[in-house]
């Protein structure tokens, strides 16, 4: 195991290394005290919620895997949240879908939902020091089927505008209880599995939805629309499209939501934020892995997501981009899961704030590409590995591998009461 002297040591040594090329180390371990990652409630439970136990996930969406010790009630699944974040460093957020409020055993349809029913999520959020956000819910109900918010039969549209209304309310006193704004996010599956005969029927049904909801204004909560390329059973059409949200954000001032498997895979979520900075208010990421199709795979240290960090950092808009994450693997320990893609998305942001900026962007201004692309690959192989083993001693959590043991004594004391 690595030492706490051993890790300072390797510590000064970068330190210097990054120096030569014009880094300051300890001005990038300070400005990962900006990162505040939104973690996904649904990564503890499979996206089951607490208001139909035992119910089909519908939607398009689809988890895979049966792990032992999934979280079957509120207080477990805050204790695995809890779990997770005693192993990230920093403090975090908690991203709720409506279908996780706290029912007490009643049956309250989506229509009739209200901020009482997330009064002791607040609370309890406030005790372990977190903030929330929110999510409206259109899938795993009777009244899902293939279309809501874009649904031609208006009893039907109408029963999800009122819901997502009532999801906006709740994220206002949300944001008034902890003095800080909820973050709504508002994503629908709705789309055919074919080709329809119109699709700008179902678009402007959508457009007049979404302007229904809109209709208040709230000071303590903002709004996020989010993308989706296809869903299981819904390949051909869907009626969200980026396209869609792209003009409706920019045209009405809304945060567009960029989950990273929303789009096809060759597809360069990074090279977006630029564009969306230049034209939309703020940026809601939903990091995510897609395989071959939106997988939900849970997040690693790869291309995509060192590439989007680095972005977001070139862009210098740390204060324009929030951060969430969004998966569901049910194949491995969800702890764990949790733990490996919030690590994972906190190392590639690290990466990017070590990157000497201006000296690349001088050298572009003085047309030395070839010492751009020279630098860009030397910085590959700097040892920035260990700025984050101190970033991880610095907020207490276990360094390196350390966790793995953690997570496995947790799994040990849950599984044999869970299942």
């Amino acid at each position: 195991m690595t030492t706490e002297n051993n890790i300072t040591k390797a510590f000064e040594i970068t330190k210097e290394r990054y120096a030569a090329v014009g880094v300051d180390v300890n001005a990038a371990l300070e400005n990962m005290k900006k990162i505040s990652l939104s973690m996904h409630c649904w990564q503890a439970d499979d996206v089951s919620g607490f208001e139909n136990q035992g119910g089909d996930l519908t939607g398009g969406i689809q988890v895979t895997g049966n792990y032992p010790g999934r979280a079957r009630t509120i207080d477990e699944l805050r204790a695995d949240v809890k779990k997770a974040a005693s192993l990230i460093a920093g403090n975090h957020r908690l991203n709720l879908h409506e279908i996780y409020g706290d029912f007490q055993g009643k049956k309250v349809d989506r229509d009739e939902v209200e901020p009482v029913h997330f009064q002791s999520w607040m609370e309890w959020a406030k005790e372990n020091g977190m903030k929330l956000d929110f999510n409206s819910t259109s899938f795993s109900h009777p009244k899902s089927g293939d279309l809501t918010l874009s649904n031609p039969d208006n009893s039907i549209r109408n029963f999800w505008i009122e819901h997502t209304k009532r999801c906006r309310a709740i994220s206002e006193e949300m944001g008034k209880f902890q003095n800080d704004p909820c973050i709504m996010n508002l994503w629908i599956h709705d789309g055919s599995k074919e080709v329809p005969a119109n699709r700008l029927k179902y678009r402007a049904t959508l457009e007049k939805s979404l302007d229904e909801i809109f209709a208040t204004e709230y000071k303590n909560m903002k709004d996020c629309i989010e993308a989706k390329l296809f869903g299981i059973g819904l390949e051909s059409y869907t009626v969200g499209s980026y396209d869609f949200y792209l003009g409706y954000g920019a045209k009405k001032n809304k945060i567009v939501t960029l989950d990273t498997g929303h789009f096809h895979l060759t597809e360069s979520v990074a090279d977006k934020v630029s564009s969306l900075l230049l034209f939309t208010p703020e940026i809601m990421l939903h990091v995510s892995r897609p395989v071959r199709w939106d997988s939900d795979h849970v997040v690693i240290l790869n291309d995509d997501v060192t590439d989007l960090a680095r972005e977001i950092i070139r862009c210098n808009a740390l204060d324009r981009v929030h951060i969430g994450l969004d998966y569901f693997d049910a194949t491995i320990n969800r702890i764990g899961a949790y733990v490996i893609g919030c690590r994972a998305t906190q190392k590639a942001f690290l990466m990017a704030m070590l990157e000497p900026s201006s000296k690349l962007q001088e050298y572009e201004a003085n047309g030395q590409y070839f010492e751009r692309l020279a630098l860009q690959e030397e910085l590959k192989s700097l040892p920035w590995s260990a700025v984050w083993d101190m970033y991880c001693l610095q907020n207490d959590v276990p360094v390196g591998e350390a966790y793995i043991k953690d997570i496995e004594q947790y799994e040990k004391d849950v599984t044999s009461k869970r299942g």
